[in-house]
């Protein structure tokens, strides 16, 4: 998390006491006394914000944050000021600083406006971090955010996948984006420059599939929720796989066709034709740490299409979107996320949930995040999240959490 702070001032008294005050809401403060002294720590990316006196010797406040927002125009600056200076810091915050404090102020107001400051920063650097990896990575990095290990391990399935030419089943809890995923595979595969083609089951005739395989060419046909084709058409296209098809055919279902199987609805030979390569999408509930990557992006994404400034997302509003199970999956948090990024409204409360149980439900996610990360070592566990180790086994018990269960 970002929490770096570089204040400049060159009034030691000050600069020390300002320094001790953040400090004690536990940021981590680097103390300049000028310009020359502070410049060299302002480079593109600064993962922090600046405080700076405007009135130094030499070079003041004004050639700081001239020289800040050549290194980064988004870096927020916030200025301190005397009482004589307020019409030249109004000044200033024309030319980019992002808000002043007269000085002497009271340590309240400096970390209201440090904290609102370095949530900005966050969600700058995260949204670059975002567009960096959508230039620079494959499909699978552009197009499935997340940085627990569950989404790392969904990437490199899909990456396994892809290089194959078999069948594909993906499944998932409805909002969960099978279609998505399906698109990943086509575009890692070598079909990627032929076409890629999307048919609802539930809609499929068998002169449909016929029209659907004819157009999809060299390239892949997905069946959305493919447990819903007819009867007639599982028998066609089962018979079309055994005799072999030019496209690849990837599969999606949010049902569990195996009971579908067993109960007579979905025909077992092609279950087991299709189910050769399967991928799993897990749900938002089991990986909890990835939601704040997520709401930062469809947010971000909201705000670009509908032309608007991208809002700061406050922590607490994180804490209450971990706090929720999200039955409808992405699906869900994205139409969060616009309302959001609309200002239709703040995130809701997990419904029936007082702030303990919200903040109960994080601390669970947090700590099975922290096992699945060192595969259920529970004294490594414990050390990355710097609890003692009796803490951190109160804590499994008072959660119902079992360390083994995380093994590989």
């Amino acid at each position: 998390m970002i929490r770096r702070v570089l204040l400049v001032d060159d009034d030691r008294a000050v600069r020390e006491a300002l320094g001790q005050t953040l400090e004690l809401a536990d940021l981590d403060p680097i103390l300049a006394g000028s310009f020359v002294e502070a410049k060299d720590r302002i480079e593109p990316g600064f993962d922090g914000v600046i405080v700076t006196d405007i009135r130094m010797p030499g070079r003041d406040g004004f050639h700081l944050l001239d020289h800040a927002r050549k290194q980064d125009p988004d870096l927020p600056v916030i200025l301190l000021t005397g009482e004589g200076d307020i019409p030249m810091a109004v000044r200033a915050m024309d030319a980019g600083a992002h808000s002043f404090l007269e000085k002497p102020c009271a340590p309240s107001d400096l970390i209201a406006v440090v904290e609102k400051a370095l949530d900005q920063r966050r969600a700058v650097l995260e949204d670059r971090r975002h567009k960096l990896e959508m230039e620079s990575g494959d499909a699978a990095s552009r197009m499935l955010f997340g940085t627990s290990d569950l989404a790392r391990d969904l990437r490199g399935r899909v990456r396994a996948v892809a290089r194959a030419s078999a069948e594909v089943l993906v499944t998932g809890e409805p909002g969960s984006g099978t279609p998505k995923v399906a698109e990943v595979i086509h575009l890692l595969s070598a079909a990627a420059r032929h076409p890629f083609v999307k048919r609802a089951g539930a809609g499929l005739s068998v002169e449909g599939l016929a029209q659907a395989i004819e157009a999809a060419q060299a390239g892949s046909l997905y069946i959305d929720e493919v447990g819903a084709l007819p009867p007639a058409v599982q028998f066609d296209l089962l018979d079309r796989l055994e005799n072999g098809v030019q496209c690849r055919v990837i599969a999606g279902t949010t049902g569990d066709l195996a009971r579908d199987v067993g109960a007579g609805r979905f025909n077992a030979d092609l279950f087991y034709r299709l189910d050769l390569m399967r991928v799993r999408i897990p749900a938002i509930r089991e990986r909890t740490e990835d939601i704040p990557v997520l709401f930062r992006h469809y947010v971000a994404q909201a705000c670009e299409q509908a032309n608007l400034p991208v809002p700061a997302i406050q922590p607490d509003v994180l804490a209450r979107l971990m706090a929720q199970d999200w039955p409808g999956n992405a699906r869900a948090l994205m139409n969060a996320a616009m309302r959001f990024a609309m200002g239709l409204g703040e995130v809701e409360e997990a419904e029936g949930l007082g702030l303990a149980e919200q903040m109960a439900r994080v601390e669970k996610s947090l700590l099975i995040a922290a096992l699945r990360r060192v595969q259920g070592n529970a004294t490594e566990a414990a050390r990355a999240l710097k609890l003692p180790r009796k803490t951190f086994y109160d804590k499994l018990a008072r959660h119902d959490i079992r360390a083994e269960d995380y093994r590989a």
